[in-house]
């Protein structure tokens, strides 16, 4: 039995890390055309998104808006944060490299071991995805084969073991796929027809609700962007407690649940 098909028990979070948006945030990255984020309605959405980390059982550690960034809410990306240690990423896009600094002293007072992805690797966490002890990395216009080597590297480590994946359609692997934890695997398009994730239970999203194919395990309850009837109900139907939050602004800009927030 190997590591995609043993009984896996899914890690249990208790604290979380957001910023809150800019105001610069209306100049974020985009290649969604749905407009400009309109920022009050951004706010009270990121305000919502902080309570359903807490109603999911996460002390959540917020930081300030950061207006020389205006991605910079979109936290996972700077970061990964594993059992054992964290890795500071270093973003493929330019706008966003200097975030990285000032999320590492957020760290320290969590982690004992920093690691740094340097140049010219290249590595946005939103091309990795968690499973158990097992990490999948996304090569994708943010994330070079380089930083996905370098990460793999480090990974294993402390223990931990790496599959890399080319991306072709999306922006971010998580973008496409999220692990909910027994076993099964929410995923959309490009996703479906990997052999890597052949031995996992595919719960496949109807492809006019993909960007619901974002969600979060967070302890009981998967998170899902709201206005997404058709995949609420696989989820549910799967056995999952869900929690629905709108998100709609920070999807202008790319963005989606798992983006918000560093979980450990």
């Amino acid at each position: 039995m190997d590591e995609f098909t043993k009984e896996m028990k899914h890690r249990k979070f208790t604290k979380a890390i957001v910023r809150i948006p800019g105001m610069s945030l209306v100049n974020g990255l985009t290649t969604a055309s749905l407009g400009e984020p309109d920022y009050t309605k951004a706010l009270f959405q990121h305000e919502k998104y902080i309570k359903a980390l807490r109603d999911c059982g996460l002390e959540v550690t917020i930081l300030e808006a950061d207006e020389k960034y205006p991605d910079s809410c979109f936290v996972e990306d700077v970061a990964l944060c594993t059992s054992k240690c964290t890795v500071i990423t270093n973003p493929g896009a330019g706008s966003r490299k200097g975030e990285t600094e000032s999320i590492t002293p957020v760290l320290r007072q969590f982690f004992t071991d920093i690691e740094f992805i340097r140049e010219p690797a290249t590595v946005e966490a939103g091309d990795i995805m968690m499973v158990d002890d097992l990490f999948f990395i996304g090569i994708s216009e943010r994330t070079n084969m380089k930083g996905a080597i370098e990460v793999a590297g480090i990974l294993g480590k402390y223990g931990f073991t790496s599959s890399i994946v080319e991306l072709k359609e999306v922006l971010h692997l998580k973008t496409g796929v999220a692990y909910l934890g027994e076993n099964n695997l929410l995923a959309c398009g490009e996703f479906l027809q990997k052999d890597v994730f052949k031995n996992f239970n595919l719960i496949e999203i109807p492809e006019e609700e993909s960007y619901a194919a974002n969600c979060i395990r967070v302890n009981d309850f998967v998170m899902i962007p709201a206005g997404y009837p058709k995949t609420s109900k696989l989820i549910r139907a799967a056995g999952y407690k869900i929690l629905e939050v709108d998100v709609s602004e920070f999807r202008k800009l790319d963005g989606g649940l798992s983006c918000l927030s560093l979980r450990f």
